[in-house]
Protein backbone atom coordinates (compact mmCIF):
# COMPACT_ATOMS: atom_id res chain seq x y z
CA UNK A 1 0.00 0.00 0.00
CA UNK A 2 1.54 3.57 -0.81
CA UNK A 3 1.30 5.87 1.46
CA UNK A 4 2.19 9.11 0.47
CA UNK A 5 3.39 11.62 3.92
CA UNK A 6 0.27 13.61 3.65
CA UNK A 7 -1.75 10.79 4.13
CA UNK A 8 0.15 8.68 7.23
CA UNK A 9 -1.91 8.88 9.89
CA UNK A 10 -0.82 12.14 12.63
CA UNK A 11 0.15 9.58 15.39
CA UNK A 12 -0.98 6.06 16.16
CA UNK A 13 -3.79 7.04 18.25
CA UNK A 14 -5.46 8.21 14.86
CA UNK A 15 -5.31 4.79 13.61
CA UNK A 16 -6.43 2.77 16.99
CA UNK A 17 -9.35 5.23 17.19
CA UNK A 18 -9.95 4.62 13.94
CA UNK A 19 -9.91 0.39 14.09
CA UNK A 20 -11.42 0.56 17.02
CA UNK A 21 -14.68 1.68 15.47
CA UNK A 22 -13.69 -0.57 12.21
CA UNK A 23 -14.18 -4.25 13.60
CA UNK A 24 -14.66 -6.17 10.30
CA UNK A 25 -11.70 -6.92 8.15
CA UNK A 26 -10.34 -9.45 5.78
CA UNK A 27 -7.06 -11.66 7.12
CA UNK A 28 -5.05 -12.88 4.44
CA UNK A 29 -2.59 -16.34 4.88
CA UNK A 30 0.20 -17.30 2.58
CA UNK A 31 -1.05 -20.65 1.02
CA UNK A 32 0.30 -23.96 1.25
CA UNK A 33 2.96 -24.73 -1.48
CA UNK A 34 1.44 -24.56 -4.83
CA UNK A 35 -1.51 -23.49 -3.41
CA UNK A 36 -3.65 -19.55 -3.57
CA UNK A 37 -3.45 -17.37 -0.46
CA UNK A 38 -6.17 -17.66 1.96
CA UNK A 39 -8.36 -14.12 2.14
CA UNK A 40 -10.95 -14.98 5.12
CA UNK A 41 -13.46 -12.09 6.01
CA UNK A 42 -14.01 -11.77 9.85
CA UNK A 43 -14.95 -9.84 12.96
CA UNK A 44 -11.97 -9.12 15.11
CA UNK A 45 -11.89 -7.15 18.83
CA UNK A 46 -8.48 -4.99 18.56
CA UNK A 47 -6.94 -4.53 22.00
CA UNK A 48 -4.21 -2.06 21.66
CA UNK A 49 -3.29 -2.30 24.90
CA UNK A 50 -1.51 -5.57 24.91
CA UNK A 51 1.61 -5.73 24.09
CA UNK A 52 4.11 -3.03 21.85
CA UNK A 53 1.13 -2.43 18.91
CA UNK A 54 -1.76 -3.98 20.66
CA UNK A 55 -3.35 -7.59 19.90
CA UNK A 56 -6.92 -8.65 17.52
CA UNK A 57 -8.61 -11.39 18.68
CA UNK A 58 -10.89 -13.70 16.40
CA UNK A 59 -12.07 -17.01 16.21
CA UNK A 60 -13.05 -19.04 13.03
CA UNK A 61 -15.03 -22.68 12.27
CA UNK A 62 -12.64 -25.44 13.09
CA UNK A 63 -13.56 -27.07 9.13
CA UNK A 64 -12.23 -23.55 8.28
CA UNK A 65 -9.42 -24.64 5.08
CA UNK A 66 -6.75 -21.93 6.18
CA UNK A 67 -5.53 -23.99 9.27
CA UNK A 68 -3.05 -25.92 7.43
CA UNK A 69 -1.66 -22.45 6.29
CA UNK A 70 -2.14 -20.61 8.79
CA UNK A 71 -0.16 -23.29 11.11
CA UNK A 72 2.98 -23.63 8.21
CA UNK A 73 3.46 -19.80 8.05
CA UNK A 74 1.55 -17.82 11.16
CA UNK A 75 2.83 -14.63 9.96
CA UNK A 76 -0.42 -12.97 8.80
CA UNK A 77 -1.93 -9.33 7.28
CA UNK A 78 -5.17 -8.31 8.89
CA UNK A 79 -6.69 -5.97 6.49
CA UNK A 80 -9.46 -2.78 7.28
CA UNK A 81 -10.65 -0.51 4.39
CA UNK A 82 -13.65 1.58 5.33
CA UNK A 83 -14.83 4.60 4.69
CA UNK A 84 -14.54 4.83 1.06
CA UNK A 85 -16.03 7.32 -1.55
CA UNK A 86 -15.24 7.92 -5.02
CA UNK A 87 -14.38 11.42 -6.26
CA UNK A 88 -15.60 12.32 -9.37
CA UNK A 89 -12.62 14.00 -11.91
CA UNK A 90 -14.41 17.74 -11.91
CA UNK A 91 -14.26 18.08 -8.17
CA UNK A 92 -10.36 17.90 -8.20
CA UNK A 93 -9.89 20.26 -11.36
CA UNK A 94 -7.18 22.78 -10.91
CA UNK A 95 -7.93 26.33 -10.93
CA UNK A 96 -7.92 27.99 -14.93
CA UNK A 97 -8.45 24.29 -16.05
CA UNK A 98 -11.61 22.55 -17.95
CA UNK A 99 -13.64 20.85 -15.08
CA UNK A 100 -13.64 17.44 -17.58
CA UNK A 101 -9.78 17.50 -17.22
CA UNK A 102 -10.18 16.91 -13.66
CA UNK A 103 -8.27 13.51 -12.32
CA UNK A 104 -10.97 11.96 -10.47
CA UNK A 105 -9.70 9.55 -7.39
CA UNK A 106 -11.03 7.01 -4.39
CA UNK A 107 -10.81 8.65 -0.77
CA UNK A 108 -10.82 5.83 1.72
CA UNK A 109 -9.17 4.90 5.12
CA UNK A 110 -7.05 1.72 5.79
CA UNK A 111 -5.32 -0.38 8.27
CA UNK A 112 -2.90 -3.12 7.66
CA UNK A 113 -1.60 -4.88 11.22
CA UNK A 114 1.08 -7.68 10.28
CA UNK A 115 0.29 -10.06 12.69
CA UNK A 116 2.34 -13.24 14.18
CA UNK A 117 -1.01 -15.40 14.97
CA UNK A 118 -1.55 -18.19 17.59
CA UNK A 119 -4.06 -20.61 17.86
CA UNK A 120 -6.11 -21.19 20.55
CA UNK A 121 -7.51 -24.11 21.04
CA UNK A 122 -7.65 -24.50 24.97
CA UNK A 123 -11.34 -24.51 26.26
CA UNK A 124 -10.73 -21.99 28.99
CA UNK A 125 -8.80 -19.81 26.83
CA UNK A 126 -11.39 -20.03 23.84
CA UNK A 127 -14.27 -19.01 26.48
CA UNK A 128 -12.24 -16.20 27.70
CA UNK A 129 -11.48 -14.76 23.91
CA UNK A 130 -14.98 -15.11 23.24
CA UNK A 131 -16.13 -13.55 25.88
CA UNK A 132 -13.68 -10.64 25.19
CA UNK A 133 -15.10 -10.74 21.51
CA UNK A 134 -18.63 -10.11 22.81
CA UNK A 135 -17.61 -7.68 25.77
CA UNK A 136 -16.41 -5.57 22.29
CA UNK A 137 -19.25 -6.18 20.11
CA UNK A 138 -22.65 -6.52 22.81
CA UNK A 139 -21.43 -4.01 25.74
CA UNK A 140 -24.80 -3.71 26.70
CA UNK A 141 -24.74 -7.66 27.74
CA UNK A 142 -27.44 -10.31 27.09
CA UNK A 143 -25.88 -12.94 25.97
CA UNK A 144 -24.39 -15.65 28.70
CA UNK A 145 -20.61 -15.71 28.98
CA UNK A 146 -18.98 -18.76 27.43
CA UNK A 147 -17.60 -21.05 30.18
CA UNK A 148 -15.42 -24.31 29.20
CA UNK A 149 -17.87 -27.26 29.80
CA UNK A 150 -20.92 -25.21 31.56
CA UNK A 151 -24.27 -24.59 28.88
CA UNK A 152 -24.78 -23.07 27.17
CA UNK A 153 -22.05 -22.40 24.86
CA UNK A 154 -19.61 -24.72 26.76
CA UNK A 155 -20.49 -27.78 23.72
CA UNK A 156 -19.99 -25.09 21.04
CA UNK A 157 -16.30 -24.14 22.09
CA UNK A 158 -14.81 -27.84 20.16
CA UNK A 159 -16.36 -26.35 16.79
CA UNK A 160 -13.85 -23.14 17.18
CA UNK A 161 -10.26 -22.48 17.17
CA UNK A 162 -9.10 -19.02 18.38
CA UNK A 163 -7.13 -17.02 17.07
CA UNK A 164 -4.78 -14.26 18.89
CA UNK A 165 -2.94 -11.95 16.27
CA UNK A 166 0.01 -10.35 17.54
CA UNK A 167 0.48 -7.15 16.01
CA UNK A 168 4.03 -6.65 14.65
CA UNK A 169 3.94 -3.79 12.24
CA UNK A 170 1.51 -1.43 11.65
CA UNK A 171 0.57 0.61 8.09
CA UNK A 172 -2.11 2.82 8.06
CA UNK A 173 -3.40 5.57 5.83
CA UNK A 174 -6.35 8.22 5.27
CA UNK A 175 -6.39 9.33 2.16
CA UNK A 176 -8.85 12.44 1.90
CA UNK A 177 -7.17 14.70 -0.66
CA UNK A 178 -5.83 16.64 2.44
CA UNK A 179 -2.43 17.98 0.02
CA UNK A 180 -5.00 19.72 -2.40
CA UNK A 181 -4.81 23.60 -2.85
CA UNK A 182 -7.33 24.91 -0.25
CA UNK A 183 -9.80 26.36 -3.51
CA UNK A 184 -10.08 22.44 -4.34
CA UNK A 185 -10.24 21.33 -1.14
CA UNK A 186 -13.12 23.59 -0.16
CA UNK A 187 -14.70 22.43 -3.44
CA UNK A 188 -14.49 18.90 -2.48
CA UNK A 189 -16.23 19.43 0.83
CA UNK A 190 -19.28 21.58 -1.12
CA UNK A 191 -19.58 18.62 -3.33
CA UNK A 192 -19.46 15.73 -0.88
CA UNK A 193 -22.28 18.27 1.48
CA UNK A 194 -24.47 18.73 -1.83
CA UNK A 195 -24.10 14.33 -2.92
CA UNK A 196 -24.69 13.17 0.55
CA UNK A 197 -24.26 9.82 -0.84
CA UNK A 198 -23.41 6.72 0.85
CA UNK A 199 -19.80 7.37 2.75
CA UNK A 200 -20.16 10.99 1.57
CA UNK A 201 -20.45 12.59 5.53
CA UNK A 202 -18.03 10.67 6.91
CA UNK A 203 -15.42 11.14 4.22
CA UNK A 204 -16.29 14.79 4.57
CA UNK A 205 -15.43 14.30 8.12
CA UNK A 206 -12.30 12.76 7.80
CA UNK A 207 -11.25 15.52 5.16
CA UNK A 208 -12.08 18.00 7.82
CA UNK A 209 -10.63 16.94 10.68
CA UNK A 210 -7.48 16.29 9.63
CA UNK A 211 -7.24 19.72 7.75
CA UNK A 212 -8.28 21.60 10.84
CA UNK A 213 -5.79 19.16 13.30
Amino acid sequence: MLIHPWDAPRDDTEWQQWLAAHDFGQLAVNGLPGEPPHVQPMHFAYDPERGPHGVALAHLARPNPLWPALLANPVVTLSVVDDYVYVPGPWQAPPDTPSEHGVPTSFYAAVQLRCTARVVDDPAEKAELLNHQVGHFQPEGGSARATAGEAPYGRLLSGIRGLRLEVTDVRAKFKYANHKPEEIQNRIVAELTTRDGPGDATAREHHLRRRNG
